[in-house]
């Protein structure tokens, strides 16, 4: 694969990932509910519902299937194309920043399906978590230790961790709500979860060529990009999930490619595939891309004719409740007594 863009725009050559030393490893016995293990190991943990009871038949109707979520993630690390990695490794310096950026130190920090070990090299390089575990979907995702749990699952004991994060993985389960529950019950109170995922307006320009495309070769369009979440929603998602001071904001990074083809080849080594339920089990035509990409270059090619791909990351964090915490004030309380307010103002 050629040397693949930075979000800058600039190519960037392409390089292996290089990670430091793991860091302290979570005493995971405290942590893990209902296992008994050799500490430091891979574990198989069963599912679990929002209450802890283990594995559970969902009567929602599902919009992604996990199972291809998770085939694609294999695939994508069984490539391991150089460069492709470019938005996880944006992703983990924004985390490394924003740990930076938090006035305290957590003594325990579950890293939740995060893909890669990008984020926890980001956590341990801010100084501000002194041991840590990963949680991934399958054992080739982890580095020889960790947890295996299914991706709609947080099998942690209630109030075992410090901090949790999660990236690039949210906006792909079924259950967000009830993962992000199981997320602020496994923390302690005073508790801090960090989060980033995929928002609304990411990839806009293919999705807006395909749907196109293939409504002008076929008079209909079959689902093939994800629905995603806007930073109003995320905010939705925290305070339903029990979050205290939830927070929520965007960042919003350009990358430039000379066709469609060079993207979707990022994005199949990125694991970014089409995983909707709903999705069309046959292959689609060449033609459809070759449309789509001619639409493509018309609508959002820059000057020099390479094409702009848009990636919107929501970036979400919030605390587990405890007494020390600011409270917000009821409605219609103001922020300081009227009397004070109107000391200075009184008539002469």
């Amino acid at each position: 694969m050629s040397a693949a863009p930075r979000a800058d725009g600039r190519k960037q050559q392409p390089r292996g990932r290089t990670c430091g030393a793991p860091g302290g490893r979570l005493d995971l016995a405290r942590a893990i509910v209902h296992l008994s293990f050799d500490h430091g190991a891979i574990i198989s943990a069963p599912a679990m519902d929002n209450n802890g009871r283990g594995s559970r038949a969902t009567a929602m109707e599902n919009t992604f299937d996990t199972a291809q979520v998770l085939r694609s993630k294999l695939r994508a690390a069984a490539l391991s194309a150089a460069g492709a990695d470019f938005l996880m490794r944006r992703v983990a310096d924004d985390l490394k920043d924003r740990m930076a950026a938090i006035g305290r130190t957590f003594e325990t920090a579950a890293l939740v399906h995060c893909i890669t070990g990008d984020a926890e090299q980001a956590v341990l390089a801010s100084g501000k978590a002194r041991e840590t575990l990963r949680i991934e979907s399958d054992p080739v995702l982890l580095d020889g230790r960790g947890l295996v749990a299914d991706a709609e699952s947080v099998p942690l004991a209630p109030e075992s961790i410090d901090l949790a994060v999660s990236v690039l993985t949210l906006q792909d389960t079924n259950d967000t709500p009830g993962k992000l529950i199981q997320i602020r019950r496994a923390l302690k109170p005073d508790g801090l979860f960090m989060g980033a995922m995929a928002g609304a307006g990411t990839l806009g320009e293919l999705r807006e060529c395909l749907l196109a495309a293939e409504t002008e070769l076929t008079g209909g369009a079959s689902p093939r990009v994800h629905p995603l979440a806007d930073v109003r929603a995320a905010g939705s998602l925290l305070q339903r999930a029990g979050f205290a001071l939830p927070v929520t904001d965007l960042e919003t990074y350009t990358v430039r490619y000379d066709s469609l083809f060079e993207l979707m080849r990022d994005l199949r080594a990125m694991g970014v595939t089409n995983a909707l339920v709903q999705r069309s089990r046959r292959p689609a035509r060449r033609a459809l891309f070759l449309r789509a990409a001619e639409l493509y270059a018309e609508r959002f090619a820059d000057p020099d004719g390479r094409i702009r791909a848009t990636f919107s990351i929501v970036w979400m964090s919030g605390w587990a409740p405890h007494e020390s915490q600011q409270k917000p004030l009821k409605p219609g309380t103001p922020a300081i007594p009227l009397a004070d307010a109107l000391k200075g103002h009184e008539p002469g």
